[in-house]
């Protein structure tokens, strides 16, 4: 069977047409990926962080469990939820504790902590990271959510029992709370053109219907059928990302 018929049932009838999806074989044991501004990093199941250069993926320094790449540069938290920005080739650590953390947003960072108290840093702090002794004004936004990301039109996130809401929220922290969004989803993630995708508790694959700066909630959500239960998914520049419960990468396009 073809890794394309192997990752996407196009057979079924959905909302959605079937994506062409095809195994990322030079990498395994993928647990976590993320995408931006072309730029594509992962960790695996080792803690091991990547960044892809062409076919090749590089391993990175140090040891984390999540990484994040997008306007606000790249991130990453590590097991013990500490938290480091990439500078010159190497982690510089930051003040607080993450166990997730997203740098879609118009240059500022976002997170949720072991508590699901969710965090912003302001694009000044953000960008003018450069390690210990910059400073570091986390401002802790309202609600509990478990999963956080933010794009151009808004920031969305889930929470632990997987109700999914949106924020809208600008580079100084300033927000006007939660809006609730119908349906139900374990992670999400906002792509820098403002595309927000999901994966659900069975391991579906969603995409929100709809969005524009106009309305940013857009219009509803629609399956990408899978043929295996997806743990983690994002999207960047036409390219769908998405990692399997055991550990499959599959790269998608329409």
């Amino acid at each position: 069977m073809s890794s394309s018929l192997l990752s996407v049932c196009s057979t079924h009838v959905f909302v959605s047409i079937a994506w062409d999806c095809q195994e990322v074989v030079n990498i395994k044991n993928l647990m976590q990926i993320d995408a931006g501004l072309g730029q594509v990093v992962a960790t695996d199941t080792s803690q091991i962080p990547y960044y892809l250069v062409g076919d090749e993926w590089i391993r990175l320094p140090g040891s984390l469990k999540h990484i994040t790449v997008g306007p606000a540069g790249i991130w990453g938290v590590n097991k013990d939820y500490a938290i480091y920005k990439y500078v010159a080739g190497n982690w510089v650590q930051a003040a607080g504790l993450l166990k997730q953390l997203d740098a879609g947003g118009e240059q500022f960072i976002v997170g949720a902590n072991m508590d699901d108290t969710p965090f912003c840093l302001t694009r000044s702090a953000t960008v003018g990271y450069k390690g210990p002794g910059s400073p570091l004004p986390w401002t802790g936004l309202p609600g509990a959510v478990k999963y956080y990301s933010c794009g151009p039109f808004g920031c969305w996130a889930v929470n632990k029992n997987d109700d999914i809401f949106l924020m809208s929220l600008n580079q100084d922290c300033q927000n006007n709370g939660w809006s609730h969004i119908g349906g139900k989803l374990s992670m999400i993630e906002v792509a820098t053109d403002g595309s927000v995708f999901g994966v659900n508790s069975a391991g579906q694959v969603y995409t929100r219907d709809g969005i524009t700066a106009s309305k940013p909630e857009g219009t509803g959500w629609s399956n990408i059928p899978m043929c295996m239960h997806m743990g983690h998914v994002t999207y960047d520049l036409g390219r769908l990302w998405v990692v399997s419960k055991s550990g499959v990468t599959m790269v998608c396009t329409p």
